[in-house]
């Protein structure tokens, strides 16, 4: 029910509304955005703020992670991150004329929160899932997440279509993933997750801040020499999510100002693409019961690398883009979700939320590179279109380093049974 929760942040924020909204703004400004006299193209601003949000969760994110398996307070952190995220998300209506970089510094604020939350939530998976059926517990909380910002953007298409002031309805949309992120994280993870004891102990005379940086290090040192397969298979994953993250922050734009595509109808094909994802989340698991996680990832990855051709070299139409949401909205839960269900198999027991947090930089940690290959090439070349074209390196050199992992060995080497099917 948190993936419920905060993926209307994903689908209304940062995949349809706030990036064109705030291009939008700065095109109104004369199509900069100054920041100390250095001017930023306003369809490079959001981007850039996607890369610069990434960087500091760089920092922050495997202190948090090593805290939490070492103090009752995953559960805490957990909601006090979601809830300054919700706060961040709300006070984004509150942006319009001028006030582009203050969507830009609430967006910091909302995706760090975003970003911590999530390590916290990733690691009760290993508490609450036995191996066999971690495919499907977390094949059905991205599927629960993708619907759930699927509602959402229900309720948003009826505001963009039948309010005569679109500017207000996009800042209320906005606003509407903050509340439901607020609201849904107060009712079911607040009442209902329970948290487990912590098996770690702080040594005497330690502290959790310099425990936790000490740990993390620690972390990336036994994952280097004890579970090298497990670290092989982060960095794959590190490299594919990273095109991932890239093609979900720049599809808006890319329709906008490629395809002259409206908010009305951008909504409208976000939407479908949320309900297609929540299907193939349940739809990929089904298949991944009888191939592995593993195979059912790298043929995900194979339609990953087709879209970016696709969207390079024969979308030009709004119908072409309907295409390339199904082709891509059916493989972006699944992917998602049978990566994270595969790495808590190679995690050692009771360092979850350790691990985790160096999972979730290779999920933010560099989803910096993509956005900042991508804004980069906007302002060189002013087109979206040149810009998608790099992206699909990183699905092409992710699923090879994917091929060469021994999964079942690296659930051995973590000290875990191996699944009937990996």
């Amino acid at each position: 029910m948190y993936d419920w929760a905060n993926s209307p942040f994903g689908s209304t924020v940062v995949t349809t509304f706030l990036g064109p909204y705030l291009a939008e703004l700065a095109r109104a400004q004369g199509g900069f955005v100054f920041l100390f006299g250095y001017g930023i193209e306003a369809d490079a601003f959001f981007p850039y703020c996607v890369s610069l949000s990434v960087g500091m969760q760089v920092i922050f994110l495997p202190i948090l992670g090593t805290l939490a398996d070492y103090s009752p307070l995953k559960k805490l952190l957990l909601l006090i991150f979601a809830y300054t995220g919700a706060i961040a998300t709300i006070l984004l209506f509150f942006v319009q004329g001028n006030l582009v970089l203050l969507g830009g510094v609430l967006f910091l604020i909302a995706n760090l929160s975003f970003g911590a939350a999530l390590v916290f939530y990733n690691a009760f998976l290993p508490d609450i899932a036995s191996p066999d059926n971690r495919d499907r517990v977390s094949s059905q909380g991205f599927g629960y997440g993708y619907t759930g910002g699927g509602v959402l953007l229900v309720i948003n298409i009826l505001m963009v279509n039948f309010m005569a002031d679109t500017g207000l309805a996009v800042r209320l949309s906005l606003a509407s993933a903050g509340i439901w992120w607020l609201f849904f994280t107060l009712i079911f993870p607040q009442r209902h997750l329970r948290q487990r004891q912590p098996e770690g102990k702080l040594p005497p005379g330690a502290n959790y801040l310099t425990h936790s940086l000490k740990e993390f290090f620690a972390s990336l040192k036994e994952m280097y020499h004890r579970y090298p397969k497990t670290l092989r298979f982060l960095i794959g994953y590190l490299i594919y999510n990273d095109g991932i993250q890239t093609v979900i922050v720049a599809s808006g734009l890319f329709a906008v100002s490629e395809l002259g595509m409206g908010y009305e109808t951008l909504v409208i094909v976000i939407l479908f693409v949320q309900f297609v994802a929540a299907a193939g989340a349940w739809l990929f698991n089904l298949l991944a019961a009888r191939i592995g996680a593993k195979w059912t990832i790298i043929i995900n990855l194979l339609i990953w690398a087709a879209s970016v051709i696709y969207a390079y070299g024969f979308l030009y139409t709004q119908l072409q883009f309907w295409i390339l949401g199904f082709t891509t909205g059916i493989v972006l839960g699944s992917s998602q979700a049978l990566s994270r269900s595969l790495f808590s198999q190679m995690i050692p027991e009771n360092r979850e939320s350790a691990y985790f947090g160096l999972y979730e930089i290779s999920e933010r940690g560099t989803s910096w590179i993509g956005p900042v290959v991508f804004g980069t090439a906007v302002q060189m070349t002013g087109s979206s279109r040149i810009a998608i074209l790099p992206i699909i390196i990183f699905f092409i050199v992710g699923m090879i380093i994917l091929y060469f992992t021994d999964v079942p060995a690296a659930i051995k080497e973590a000290g875990n049974k191996v699944p009937a099917v990996v």
